[in-house]
Parts: structure tokens; sequence; C-alpha cells
């Protein structure tokens, strides 16, 4: 593989040191180092003489070199590679024993940060994941949108590849101003709209933008961790409110107002993160007229807003501002795949300047091929056909999963079967340990998530938050057969 790559070694002619030694010792480095790595291929003599401006009889005497003392070995019509006996046999001479290919420990010190480094663990392979809600990645549209890259990338007018705007891709943003305004109710043009990697990046832009250290910044007390990791990178000091049936408890910040200053409230209105409860209108209002008579921020995460199977669908909070204090960020990602990160903000224009700018400093542009292939998607409807799709698919598991749960747990958890999303929020028994159950679950093949990972303080409620979306229903299923095997006794 390396010999598609030129590679790099110094050597330095006015040393002492036989020219042929200093090469042999560079690859030696180089191989402790784990830049070069067992069964890695060598330049050509020729080659590598060239591109040091050295004898070609030099580099043959190194390598020669190298093999004698077992770093290296020579096959005939091949050429020379590094030794596949060196994890197993330490060479001699020239240099020390093998070590790691990074040290363990930085040599300099490290600020301390609270951050949620569960929400990126690695799951094992061949365990069902009932995730916090992410979509079937095996329902992607991936012919179309091949279809649709490879328009972009073999056309004549190939600016794509080209440096673009910070905002993101213009018809992008026009085509994103006209959905929401048709879907959501949004009065929103192309200037109100920057695209991001992802809603994450959008919730970081937002966070450095709008707050400064010290700022208070309310939050759902159970809620989406990484959101206020992003919130306290800023400098912002959180406090929880709670949460019941009827969503985000709005007195409780109203109480909070009084007491001091609030800059922001983060709120997730639609499908309350992760216990799926909507927002009540009476609540909306009233949020609305607290943002609008103290000059606070609204940050509004309309994560899935796509997916809602029952009722008529609640307009976002962002439709009802008319003060201009709402920032709405969403998503596209949870629509088509997580891997394709596409989220974008919606506010006024002035913040996303503010946005943009901030933007460059970490990621000059967008992906601007994908932003260009996604625009041909929503403009031949294939985006809004794969929508539907989706949505009629998520919508028979989550009646597999609340089928499955009655029958196999119906004693052990209790829930109500959310009017859209993509999750479920299951209460546990509080005679039951619920973070032994979900390790006993891990066991058995099946992971789940505890509501203590969702909480802002404290131990964290009785419950699971079961995503459906990306299971099949057979899967679904064998993962509730699975969480009832693994069922903890009474404490």
């Amino acid at each position: 593989m390396l010999r598609t790559w030129k590679l790099t070694l110094e050597v330095d002619p006015s040393s002492p040191v036989p020219l042929f030694v200093q090469l042999a010792r560079a690859v030696i480095r180089d191989i402790e180092r784990g830049r070069l790595s067992p069964g890695d291929a060598l330049p050509g003599t020729r080659a590598l003489a060239a591109s040091l401006g050295i004898h070609r009889n030099t580099v043959d005497a190194a390598y020669r070199e190298l093999v004698q003392q077992g770093w290296a070995c020579a096959e005939p019509s091949r050429g020379t590679f590094i030794s596949q006996a060196l994890p197993v046999a330490t060479p001699k001479g020239f240099g020390g024993s093998l070590r790691q290919r990074m040290p363990a420990r930085p040599g300099f010190s490290l600020p301390r940060e609270e951050l949620s480094a569960e929400w990126v663990s690695p799951v094992p392979k061949g365990v069902l994941v009932f995730n916090d809600g992410a979509p079937d990645v095996r329902l992607a549209p991936a012919v179309a949108l091949s279809r649709a890259f490879r328009r972009v990338l073999t056309g004549r007018a190939r600016t794509a590849l080209g440096v673009g705007d910070a905002r993101g891709e213009p018809g992008l943003r026009e085509a994103l101003a006209g959905m929401l305004s048709r879907t959501r109710g949004l009065a929103a043009g192309a200037d109100d709209v920057l695209v991001t990697r992802g809603s994450q990046m959008a919730l970081f832009l937002v966070a450095r933008a709008l707050l400064r250290p010290g700022d208070v910044v309310a939050v759902e007390a159970l809620g989406y961790r990484p959101a206020w990791d992003a919130l306290r990178l800023a400098g912002a000091r959180l406090v929880g409110l709670p949460v019941d049936a009827q969503g985000m408890r709005v007195d409780a910040l109203q109480a909070l107002m009084a007491k001091r200053p609030v800059r922001a409230v983060y709120v997730t209105p639609h499908h309350q993160y992760p216990t799926t409860v909507t927002l009540t209108a009476a609540r909306r209002m009233e949020l609305l007229r607290l943002a609008t008579e103290a000059r606070m921020a609204v940050v509004e995460d309309d994560y899935d807003h796509e997916f809602h199977y029952e009722g008529r669908p609640v307009l976002p909070l962002a439709s009802s501002d008319r003060a201009g204090c709402v920032v709405y960020v969403g998503s596209l990602s949870k629509l088509i795949a997580p891997g394709l990160r596409l989220g974008y903000v919606v506010a006024p224009a002035p913040l996303v300047r503010a946005l943009s700018a901030l933007r460059t400093v970490v990621d000059r542009q967008g992906d601007a091929p994908l932003e260009r292939a996604l625009v041909e998607l929503l403009e031949e409807g294939e985006l809004q056909r794969h929508a539907r799709r989706a949505r009629r698919e998520y919508h028979a598991r989550r009646d597999v999963l609340a089928e499955s749960l009655h029958e196999e747990l119906g004693g052990s958890v209790d829930f109500e079967v959310p009017a859209g999303g993509l999750a479920l929020w299951a209460r546990v028994d509080e005679a039951l340990d619920v973070s032994a159950w979900a390790e006993r679950a891990a066991s058995h093949g099946v992971h789940v998530t505890p509501g203590h990972a969702f909480a802002l303080e404290g131990r964290g409620p009785a419950a699971f938050r079961l995503g459906f979306a990306s299971l099949t229903p057979q899967e679904l299923r064998e993962g509730v057969r699975r969480l009832a095997l693994a069922r903890s006794r009474r404490r």
C-alpha cells in the first residue's frame, strides 16, 4: 500500500554517520513509532535513492542491513517489506524494542472537561441495539442518492468541488426554507438558514454565538446530553426544569427568571427528548411570552419532526415567534441516515451571519457535493417519497415494539404509545434496578439505555428510552424477548 505514496525519510549527508546507517535507523524509528507496520512495502531502491538524492547502492546497503537484523525481509521479484515477525520477535541492533503507535499519555496537561464519553462508546457487533432514536440506514435512498452524487460530480460545472459558502449551498438553503415554510409554518427565506454538518454542529455554533461564560441556560432536567455539553463548553451554567406529561414546566422557568437573569432556554417541544411528550399549546404560548418580555433566546431542537403518525402534527415554536426569539435547529440526518451529517439552523439573518463567521473557524464550508445532491433529491421529490415510505415503516415498527412490550414485559414496564418520533419511553417498575437490568441485558445480546443517561442531575428515573426505527419487526421482537430474559429480580 505504501508504494502508492512517496515515503519521506531524512538523512544528513554532512553527518559523520554513514548514509546507509542513517537510512536504516530512520526506517527503524518509523517502525518503532508505528509509522511503518509489519507487512508494509518499502519503496524500490531506485525510487528511494532518487527521492533522497543519494546513490542506489547506499539504499541497497541499508535494506540489506535491515534484513540482516530482522527488521525487514526481501522477497524475490516483489521487493523489500517490513518483517511480519516483529510483533513476536524483537530484532537486534540499531534500536530498542517496539513501542505503541502513540504514547499512552500526552506530554502536556489537558483542561478537565465534563463531557459525555459514553455517548461515543462502541457497541459490540451482533448486539441488538435499542438506540436513542436513530433511523434505519437500510432504508436510506442509497441508489437515488448515488445517482444524484454522480450527476453533481461528473457534470460540466464541477463548482461543488471548489470553495463554497460557509452558510451552505444556496440551492439547499432555498429548498430548506421552502420546505419549512410549507410544512412547518416558518416564515423563512434562504438568508435565514445556515446548513451544518448535523444538528450537533448547529447546537455547538449556536451556543458559541449566543453565550458568554457564566450565562444561565435553562434546560429540561431530562434531556439531550450532547446539547448540554455544547452549552457547557460555551461557559453556560445549566439549570434543569422539570418535565411532566405536558412537557417542560414553564412555570418553573418563570420562577427561575424571577431569581436570576436567564440568557436562553434549550427545549425539545415536539417530541420531548427522551420522554417523547409534546409541549402543550398553553405552555408554548407562555414560553414565547416570557422569551419576548425578557429578550431571552429559545433554542428549539426539532430533531425528528418528519415522523408523526397520529393526529395533526404540531407546528414548531418558531412558527408562532413574532419577536425573533426562537433559534430553530433541525436535521435531515434523522430522515436519511445518521452517517450523512446534515443539519440546519433557522434564525434571524444577523444571527445566521454570526454563525457562519464562527463556522469558518472550525469548518470552512459544508459538504457541497452532498448538499447539491440533496437539492436534486428535493427537486425530484425523491426525499419526500422516502419520508412517506419511512414514516409508514416506522409507524409499523412502533406498533410492533408496543405489542411486544405488552406481551413480554407488561408487568414490569409502563408506557404511552408516542404519536410520533422514533423512540418509546418505557417506565420501569420502581422495585426493579434499571441499571442492573441494562447490564444483564448486554450479556443477553441487547443494548438499552437507562434513564440516568438522560438526567442533568441525580440518579435519573427508572426508565429506558427504546429506539425502534433502526430495528426490523423481527429484531424488535427478539430484542424484547432478550430484554425479558435479562429482567432483574426485585430489590
